[in-house]
């Protein structure tokens, strides 16, 4: 007399393919302690940095405000008033003030040429095919890859044959064809995650290419622009080699030629607190332009992923 009974399944053999039905599901408890667990690791990891880099713009701030006798004697207790002399001083006696609007001339110039002229070139290599295109694109990067140290020397005679030396344009122009590389290589991905079905729909019409590039695909592209813009400012606004190369006019000079200056003079006479004010007059333009566009740059950086 023949069963109904259904045999009882066979355990998947080697080689054979495993259902989901074959595989059991980890206990609900042991991967939520796994998760609790990464996530205490992260976080963790994450105070001690934000720790590591705090600190020390906070004591820069709180020693700028100190006297020279409280630096030494007491360096990490708050300052018993707030000394604003030291600001003032180091603004008109150690020419910070000089320093700073020749900064503000130089990182204004070349952060505008490297948008205007990389966000050109980064359009152009992104939606036209030409012969030659990966080859200008490769130059770019490799142009990433070469160190500046190798071209101090060459530079130097170039500039000073072009008249260019111990100027502010000068230094504007070498600013510019440093960043370009960077610049053009970020926005090159950037435009790439555009929609091109915008830009045909202005050809129909009859937008030009320049009026579709600046009036149409510049706007789209301000994410990648703002993120970009503030990696060269943080760049340019802290380069000191090629300015100490080819600025040696002490009524030029930029902020970080300042400090160094600032520095060694303040040393010899142990103004440290005039010291510690001018470092943080240069920090802060970077720390504001980081908190005004964090938004920004976070969408630049992760626009392309998200397309």
């Amino acid at each position: 007399m023949k069963t109904t009974e259904t045999p009882a399944p066979l355990p998947a053999e080697s080689g054979a393919p495993i259902t989901k039905t074959d595989v059991r599901p980890p206990p609900p408890g042991k991967e939520k302690k796994e998760g609790t667990v990464l996530n205490v690791f992260s976080h963790g990891v994450l105070v001690i940095w934000a720790f590591m880099v705090v600190m020390p713009l906070l004591w820069a701030v709180m020693t700028s405000f100190k006297d020279d006798r409280s630096i030494f004697s007491s360096p990490w207790s708050l300052p018993d008033s707030l000394h604003f002399d030291n600001w003032s001083r180091a603004w008109t006696q150690a020419n910070m003030s000089d320093y700073f609007l020749n900064t503000v001339l130089v990182v204004g110039g070349s952060l505008i040429g490297t948008l205007v002229l990389g966000s050109m070139a980064a359009y152009v290599l992104a939606r036209f095919d030409f012969p030659g295109n990966r080859f200008i694109y490769y130059l770019f990067i490799g142009g990433m890859s070469f160190p500046i140290m190798l071209a101090l020397v060459p530079l130097f005679y170039v500039v000073n044959n072009m008249g260019l030396l111990n100027t502010i344009h000068g230094l504007i122009l070498v600013y510019i064809a440093y960043s370009l590389p960077f610049t053009v290589f970020f926005l090159t991905a950037f435009f790439r995650t555009l929609p091109t079905s915008i830009a045909e729909a202005a050809f129909v019409d009859g937008a030009s290419h320049s009026r579709t590039f600046f009036q149409i695909m510049l706007p789209m592209a301000k994410p990648g622009l703002i993120s970009v813009g503030i990696f060269n400012f943080l760049g340019q606004w802290n380069q000191y080699m090629l300015p100490t190369v080819l600025n040696t006019d002490p009524d030029k000079r930029v902020l970080t030629q300042g400090l160094v200056q600032l520095a060694v003079s303040q040393g010899y006479k142990g103004d440290w607190s005039g010291l510690f004010a001018g470092l943080v007059m240069a920090m802060l333009p970077v720390l504001a332009a980081y908190i005004i566009f964090q938004r920004q740059v976070v969408q630049g950086l992760t626009a392309g992923a998200l397309k």
